[in-house]
């Protein structure tokens, strides 16, 4: 079944809702509201929408100052330890601006050009960014799904609804105040970024040059500039107000190539090259500005038009004039949607620090827990019921004492139980040794979190159920053993004495541990298990 999500775009000039479903290949929209923003606030954004339908799960989108999407190139490593990299990175810039930070990343598609690593796309935001953005869908009567950049919106735009070839296109959607940009060959995605900068500047430009106040600057622009290279204005009026722009529209210009220019060094493709360019956004409608972008910047600039194999038929006739006279505006809200809709779209999905742990909770350590409980009354049960078997033979044989037939009889029997007994025993132990191994590597891992040196770094952690005579653990005798392996930053300060101050702290964290640690110039090894066999005063005096 289609899932129907909403993707909601406010920005400083307009706010979009767009709700719909993904099926059968594209996207079947079935409600849109759009608000104007006068204010150019994200509370004035909210408080204008106020569509006569239910938002229900929404996507919304993020961008400006207060979100950063950076790229990381790391050797190709699991998950598990990608994730930690990417943890530790955000803690740092966290720690760094001093305001709580939340984030997600995902891989990008290794280009090519770039051997043996992977290029990580990853998304920060600021908590009060979304707090703001919440509280206004909370009144606005909707849920959240997730937060995702409104680059990675576009992208997901362009990849299912624009005309994807063989060539590198650049995307932007140009909004008042930010401008969202990714890079896209084929159909991968080779940059995302959001940049400061919008139609914003057409209207500073007015005001200054021709010293008009807000409102005015704003209608003179719509109504009387025209960029397309070599046009007659239409009046001297038109003439005016296009000179007076030239110096803006220049800047956009620039704005755009120094993405261009920002992906080689970043994603170091120094070779890339954009075949053409699409724009959307309400800053996109400025009359002649894909020609006047197209003879800056030497390719082929375009309106992209989304929406040409969107399935609009269920709107009605109002939305769909609604939606007709803001397609460009619109965009981004149809990849948020399509996003939240399309369980294989390409997605970033950032989520407040609270509600990721409520998540957490009722997704997985719920269930855990559900699953230790029943584990613990299904043993219970096979106790008692063991127990209740045992006392039935044991009456049996004692009735039957005394009769050579019986007691050969409860001889067998007796031997099945031993059997079973043994049977149980090695299962027992197998239990204990899964047991044993989880807990082991469970704190472990909340210990190295916790204590691992800033230099030092593990690579690979492994547990067995095994004989180790450095450990004390004979065969015959197998134990839950942790085999840790690390390396060290080369140069390092002290490293023995990091190392020795961790072992230590391990130690004392774990008394009952028996350890082997070892460190070998930039490697080191902790061999250990809290399973150890421990000599007791009865043993030694047997060995005396």
């Amino acid at each position: 079944m289609a899932r129907t999500a909403t993707g909601i775009d406010v920005g400083a000039r307009s706010a979009v809702a767009l709700k719909g479903s993904w099926k059968g290949g594209t996207f079947h929209v079935t409600n849109v509201a759009i608000a104007e923003n006068h204010a150019g606030d994200l509370g004035s954004g909210w408080a204008g929408l106020a569509p006569d339908f239910k938002l229900g799960r929404s996507r919304i989108g993020i961008s400006g100052r207060e979100v950063n999407v950076r790229y990381t190139r790391v050797p190709a490593v699991p998950d598990w330890q990608l994730r930690n990299l990417m943890r530790f990175e955000v803690q740092e810039i966290g720690d760094q601006s001093g305001a709580e930070v939340a984030s997600d990343f995902n891989l990008l598609p290794r280009p090519p050009e770039i051997d043996g690593e992977d290029v990580v796309l990853l998304a920060m935001s600021r908590e009060t960014l979304l707090d703001e953005h919440q509280k206004g869908l909370e009144a606005a009567g909707g849920t959240l799904d997730a937060f995702s950049p409104a680059s990675i919106a576009l992208y997901n735009a362009f990849v299912r609804y624009g005309v994807v070839q063989d060539d590198t296109v650049l995307v932007a959607n140009i909004g008042h105040e930010t401008t969202d940009v990714v890079l896209v060959r084929g159909a991968d995605l080779l940059f995302a970024r959001n940049l400061s900068g919008g139609s914003r500047l057409f209207d500073e430009a007015l005001m200054q040059r021709l010293g008009m106040g807000a409102s005015q600057a704003e209608s003179v622009k719509i109504d009387h500039v025209d960029l397309t290279p070599g046009a007659r204005p239409r009046s001297a009026e038109s003439e005016k107000a296009t000179r007076a722009v030239m110096g803006a529209a220049g800047q956009l210009t620039s704005l755009l190539q120094s993405a261009v220019m920002f992906c080689k060094t970043q994603v170091k493709l120094s070779g890339l090259k954009v075949d053409r360019v699409l724009i959307c956004g309400g800053g996109a409608a400025l009359a002649g500005l894909p020609e006047y972008l197209s003879a800056g910047m030497g390719v082929p600039v375009h309106l992209f038009d989304a929406f040409h194999v969107v399935d609009t038929s269920a709107l009605t006739p109002e939305e769909s004039e609604v939606l007709e006279a803001h397609e460009l505006e619109a965009v981004v809200a149809l990849g948020l949607a399509t996003m939240a809709s399309d369980k294989d779209a390409y997605s970033l999905e950032i989520v407040p620090s609270g509600l990721a742990k409520k998540r957490e909770f009722f997704g997985g350590t719920l269930w855990l827990i559900a699953a230790g409980l029943l584990g613990i009354g299904f043993l219970g049960f096979r106790v008692q019921h063991l127990a209740a078997k045992l006392d039935r033979v044991e009456g049996v044989s004692r009735g039957l004492a005394s009769k050579v037939k019986r007691a050969r009889a409860i001889h067998e029997s007796t031997e099945e139980l031993v059997a079973a007994n043994a049977e149980l025993a090695v299962r027992t132990e197998s239990l204990q040794g899964i047991a044993g191994s989880g807990e082991q590597v469970a704190r472990a891992l909340a210990f190295f979190d916790d204590h691992l040196p800033q230099d030092f770094w593990i690579t690979r952690i492994e547990s067995s159920f095994e004989s180790d005579q450095e450990l004390g653990i004979e065969r015959q005798q197998e134990r839950p053993v942790l085999v840790v392996r690390g390396s060290l930053r080369e140069g390092v300060d002290s490293p023995t004495e990091q190392f020795q101050a961790m072992v230590n702290k391990l130690q004392e964290t774990m008394p009952k541990a028996v350890l082997n640690p070892g460190l070998d110039r930039q490697a080191f090894s902790i061999d250990m298990s809290l399973f150890a066999p421990v000599e007791t005063p009865a043993n030694n005096n047997e060995d005396a």
